[in-house]
């Protein structure tokens, strides 16, 4: 996973967690939603460049 790629997921994770809590705060439960809605879906990519990554440390470990 490049740097730049952990910093994008790594963003939207916290915008997610702040939207979430303003939300709470707020008492907007679209907001929670949402909230919630951008983490998933920063963890669903950070869990894809991590398989993405083991493979890859696989392919070079046969390279051997």
């Amino acid at each position: 996973m490049s740097a730049s790629d952990k910093m994008k997921n790594e963003a939207q994770d916290l915008k997610g967690k702040a939207e979430e809590a303003v939300g709470h705060m707020t008492n907007d439960q679209g907001k929670v939603v949402e909230g919630k809605a951008d983490q998933a879906s920063a963890d669903a990519k950070k869990a894809g460049e991590n398989v993405k990554d083991a493979g890859e440390n696989v392919k070079d470990a046969f390279k051997r």
